[in-house]
């Protein structure tokens, strides 16, 4: 995965509040691409819902200023972003986004754009607080995707993915696509309180795995919104392998099997690490999203 060295980020699309502070309050369920862990690890070491940042109620506590807020300082070329960690996410965030932005308009539409925020253990948003047992997440409320980068690390020593900079960019994509989904009126559909193989809030997941599979096929040729310039200029078959890789390491069975014992498929919440695997590859592959249809 290679960016160009010359290309210019746009860190107005990433905030950046790494080591802020959010004094007391409850935490809120988020709910992101591995929410599912937190809440099997609750029910299977008896930990409390509250404790793990799932619990909900409670008036949302500001941010403190924070001491880490540097994306816009540091990150400014395709140089930084092959170099850093967090301006990769910065440029993967400028992709996805110049992607569906072109997509919208060749449709007829108009895409809006969502932020990510980069954070620290716990985070305030407009669906409550969070903590970085959720994962990575997006917020309907405020449409914006939460990202504590030290999930990166848990997807390959906890859950067992290969790792790679384009396994970190398949994880931004998806919560992409549950803007794209947001936007689409489809993500209300996971919110019937239902779980299983065939619930609406798998197919859900399901679709914004395909939808950043989408986003892939179409990164290489997908020029910046304000320079014309190809940001995302290299994607090898061993990126696309760990997209597929870490797409199974988050899936319901896997994390079920690891965390207790035994795969339950009537609550899962996310899919199987073969559905999320094929919903990937099928966007991949097709990179239309027409094709991306988990509810037929």
């Amino acid at each position: 995965m290679q960016f160009d060295d010359n290309a210019d980020l746009d860190t107005s699309e990433v905030s950046d509040s790494r080591g802020s502070r959010i004094p007391g309050g409850g935490a809120t369920i988020g709910g992101g691409i591995v929410g599912l862990v937190a809440l099997v690890l609750g029910l299977f070491f008896g930990v409390g819902p509250d404790q793990l940042g799932l619990s909900e109620g409670g008036d949302q506590p500001a941010a403190t200023s924070s001491p880490a807020g540097q994306v816009d300082q540091v990150c400014r070329k395709g140089s930084d972003a092959n170099t850093r960690e967090d301006c990769r996410i910065v440029a993967v965030v400028n992709s996805v986004q110049d992607y569906w932005r072109g997509e919208y308009e060749r449709r007829g539409g108009t895409y809006t754009t969502a932020s990510t925020k980069l954070f620290t253990q716990r985070v305030g948003t407009a669906c409550g607080t969070a903590t970085s047992a959720v994962g990575p997440f997006y917020c309907p409320g405020d449409r914006q995707v939460y990202l504590d980068l030290d999930f990166f690390d848990e997807l390959r020593t906890k859950f067992g993915a290969s790792g790679g900079p384009f396994a970190q960019a398949y994880v931004v994509a998806h919560e992409y696509g549950h803007h794209v989904q947001n936007l689409m009126g489809t993500l209300e559909r996971a919110q019937d309180g239902r779980t299983g193989e065939d619930s609406n809030s798998v197919r859900v997941e399901l679709q914004a795995d395909c939808y950043a599979g989408v986003w892939a096929r179409h990164a290489t040729t997908t020029p910046d919104e304000k320079t014309g310039r190809k940001l995302l200029t290299q994607l090898t078959d061993q990126d696309i392998q760990d997209g597929l890789n870490a797409a199974a390491a988050v899936g319901d069975d896997r994390i079920q099997e690891k965390f207790q014992g035994r795969v339950t498929p009537e609550s899962w919440t996310h899919g199987s690490a073969a559905q999320r695997q094929q919903w990937f590859y099928t966007g991949y592959e097709t990179g239309d999203m027409a094709r991306c249809d988990t509810f037929r």
